[in-house]
């Protein structure tokens, strides 16, 4: 569950950033300075759209899109209609993040799709990961209390109100799916449609439910309910 197991490769403008981190939700109360910083030593390829935006002359952002800064949108990203960006975002290289979606505090990684109607607060998603239509992280539980990661009986207390989840490389997410606050989905594993998700999935799982998650060698990895 440590930054560097969750993001493998370094597919990112901001990944030399994110691995300075130990566990990735330390990073969140960081990125609002960070791309200010950043945005500052980027070449002619950004312009500079308003105060704190720069987009990269590359980008494709649909004229209904509302982006909000601090922000970059990186090479060949594509924003689709009716999108919203609602600050402290990086949108890597050849991204997806379309049609009436939301995202604030959030790092994506190159190569990351968010096509259809999803919402993505306070997380960090992993390269060439990809959340199907009308899936959502939560980032804010209903007590308003702190999120507390959970990986069977171990927890890691982040002492933040607002955590999303942290997606690893090549992690699917199936349409309609609930990712509940603090879930972290490990690199390569799969969500099926519909399911809410919770703590730390494995690499190389196929979650068909919490009370069935499998290797995608097919031996059973969990059965708890």
């Amino acid at each position: 569950m440590r930054t560097k197991e969750i993001f493998i490769s370094n597919e990112s403008i901001a990944d030399e950033f994110i691995k300075t981190y130990t566990y990735p939700y330390q990073v969140l109360p960081n990125i609002k300075e960070y791309i200010i910083k950043l945005g500052s030593t980027l070449d002619n390829n950004y312009i500079k759209q308003q105060e704190n935006i720069w987009i990269h002359k590359n980008a494709i952002v649909n004229k209904s899109a509302e982006i909000h800064g601090p922000c970059i949108i990186d090479d060949g990203a594509e924003i689709r209609c009716n999108a919203y960006i609602r600050g402290n975002v990086i949108i890597g290289k050849r991204c997806v993040f379309g049609n009436s979606c939301e995202i604030k505090n959030s790092i994506l990684y190159d190569y990351v799709q968010i096509p259809h109607f999803s919402y993505v607060g306070d997380s960090i998603l992993g390269a060439h990961s990809h959340m199907g239509a009308s899936s959502i992280i939560s980032n804010l539980k209903s007590d308003k209390k702190p999120i507390v990661i959970r990986n069977g009986i171990e927890t890691l207390e982040t002492n933040l109100i607002k955590v999303g989840a942290f997606l690893g490389d090549y992690v699917e997410i199936g349409c309609g799916s609930i990712l509940n606050p603090g879930t972290i989905i490990m690199p390569y594993s799969n969500i099926y449609p519909l399911t809410s998700v919770r703590g730390i999935i494995p690499c190389n799982s196929i979650v068909k439910g919490m009370d069935n998650i499998i290797r995608k060698d097919d031996k059973k990895l969990s059965s708890t309910k």
